[in-house]
């Protein structure tokens, strides 16, 4: 995966984080969701690397990337900590200002690096989510059906940690294979990184508390931000086959938290760069392209 690509293991003085740059022009960070790596773009990078320099990078507590002790707050998974590494490997990488494309997760974290980081992030692609906040507040009996793993990966530790840790590769295939696509956008390489990943125990205790954050210490941040709108570009694409789709008016809650928002459902379910990788390579490029936007 990823020929052509350099890989890198940046310290931010927080935490050690590992990814691959590869590709010529303006930069474009990329990030993953759970309960994956970088490696969930190994079929998009190649093809936005034509026009941009991209980098991938594993979330602190993911992958190959170091998992920091948390604390009573969770503060060590909160999206602000883990946007001010991805602000510090860009500019260790020499990238002042980018562009940022997140899916799930990644997209979370994409939202506060872009909210706390406007004179650094000049436009923002997420990836089937609507913000975090607005999607707890909207919990109905079908969201938190089909958002399981949102309510069960919050529970106090080490709850949830021992339940996964007694067969982390069932857990990941029962949370990734149980969507419309099944196991089907998973090459064997990604499957292979993302098990070996899953399978340490500091890995499934570093994606709890980032859920835990989630669900506390990140909500007080968007709190504190007193309404304040992301001031660059936002594209949203969901998955027309996913839940966002079916319980969310996806546009309608990232114009609460964006001054500028555009974007569609594609055809697919939840993991659309594995699925629909030239979909959303076209609408990635096009959004990041765009010389009509600022």
């Amino acid at each position: 995966m990823f020929e052509g690509f350099e890989t890198f293991d940046i310290d931010t003085g927080e935490a050690v984080i590992h990814g691959v740059v590869g590709g010529r022009g303006p930069a474009l960070l990329l990030l993953h969701g759970y309960p994956q790596t970088h490696a969930i773009w190994h079929r998009v990078a190649p093809m936005l690397a034509r026009r941009f320099t991209v980098v991938a990078a594993d979330l602190r507590g993911y992958g190959r990337s170091s998992k920091p002790a948390s604390d009573d707050r969770h503060e060590p998974y909160a999206k602000r900590a883990m946007a001010g590494d991805m602000a510090f490997v860009m500019k260790a990488l020499g990238h002042h200002v980018f562009a940022v494309a997140g899916h799930d997760r990644g997209g979370r974290v994409g939202h506060r690096l872009a909210l706390d980081r406007p004179d650094q992030v000049r436009r923002l692609a997420v990836l089937d989510i609507a913000p975090t906040r607005e999607m707890y507040r909207g919990t109905t009996d079908g969201f938190a059906r089909a958002y399981w793993h949102w309510f069960f990966l919050i529970q106090p530790p080490p709850f949830p940690e021992r339940m996964i840790g007694a067969d982390p590769d069932a857990f990941w295939r029962k949370k990734c294979g149980s969507g419309a696509a099944g196991m089907t956008p998973f090459s064997d390489e990604a499957l292979a990184d993302y098990l070996a990943a899953f399978r340490d125990p500091a890995t499934i205790h570093a994606s709890c508390e980032d859920y835990r954050a989630a669900a506390t210490i990140d909500i007080g941040h968007d709190d504190a931000d007193g309404g304040r709108k992301l001031a660059c570009p936002l594209l949203a694409l969901w998955a027309a086959k996913g839940a966002i789709e079916a319980h969310f008016d996806c546009l309608a809650l990232w114009r609460l938290r964006a001054e500028d928002v555009r974007g569609e459902a594609l055809p697919g379910g939840h993991y659309l760069a594995e699925e629909l990788p030239d979909l959303v390579a076209d609408r990635l490029t096009g959004f990041f392209q765009d010389e009509s936007l600022p």
